[in-house]
């Protein structure tokens, strides 16, 4: 994990228990999380939309080749 080990870790993880507290720590954490889980749904937004739309164009195509058919 980009070369750093457990001490690292371990002091990263210290530091920012002395700079936000034990209390505030929690909630620090859980908008970390929820934000990361926003931007990963942000990320496959764009290719639901994008499937969607190709679903909806590709359901009017076949509509409209049916009506070519169908008037023939």
């Amino acid at each position: 994990m980009f070369g750093i080990g457990p001490w690292e870790l371990m002091l990263v993880f210290a530091i920012v228990l002395l700079l936000f507290g034990g209390k505030r720590l929690p909630g620090i954490a859980s908008g970390l999380g929820s934000a990361i889980r926003n931007f990963k749904t942000a990320l496959k937004e764009p290719e639901t939309n994008a499937n969607n739309e190709n679903n909806l164009l590709e359901g009017q195509k076949t509509t409209n080749e049916n009506k070519i058919v169908k008037s023939s």
